[in-house]
């Protein structure tokens, strides 16, 4: 798969959704591969995910283009890429609202220096203000990264790519000129069929 000025590549983040066998309800994960398109991610998304089998399937993507203020490109390992402190952060947040018995969830991407600040900025976010029973020992918001820091999974991007991606890729984080959310599609999409 090669970048063209038609087809530039994207970095794609993608909920994907599965019923494996023994489960009583659906489970998720995410995702994050490059490609031209959505649909020429499909084989790698299967190989993420090989047990899935054929109940695979998408509840949602985006195409990650700007995140806090910095515009995100993919360009080929081959091209010099002027060495920045910012990095690109992927946040699952998992916390607890009283009388509901399910972990609610929230992910976030942010552009940070190192992890450290990409957990203040996922504990300056309403969701982990707002997810949490104080009177519950256990209930408490939080990003299960480390034992006594209240976070539940936090990684660079660079670190979830496909290991042919980290090879051939790297992601430009720069300021970006508009502030345009990114937009996100969700919706029961079967990977055949994309």
């Amino acid at each position: 798969m090669q970048q063209t000025a038609d087809y530039p590549l994207k970095l794609y983040m993608v909920l994907l959704g599965s019923r494996g066998r023994g489960r009583h309800v659906e489970q998720h994960d995410y995702f994050f591969g490059i490609a031209a398109s959505l649909r020429d991610l499909v084989p790698q998304m299967k190989a993420f995910w090989p047990e899935a089998g054929n109940s695979l399937h998408i509840d949602g993507w985006r195409e990650v283009t700007n995140v806090d203020g910095y515009s995100v490109t993919v360009i080929p390992k081959t091209e010099t890429l002027i060495p920045s402190a910012r990095k690109l952060f992927f946040i699952n947040l998992g916390g607890y609202q009283s009388g509901k018995l399910e972990e609610q969830h929230d992910t976030l991407l942010t552009v940070q220096d190192d992890r450290t600040g990409a957990m203040k900025a996922a504990k300056r976010t309403d969701f982990f203000k707002t997810n949490a029973i104080p009177a519950v020992k256990g209930a408490n918001t939080h990003i299960d990264e480390k034992y006594g820091i209240d976070v539940d999974e936090i990684y660079r991007i660079d670190d979830l790519l496909a290991p042919e991606d980290k090879v051939r890729y790297q992601i430009r984080l720069t300021p970006a000129h508009s502030s345009a959310a990114d937009e996100i599609h969700l919706g029961y999409f079967q990977l055949h069929k994309i």
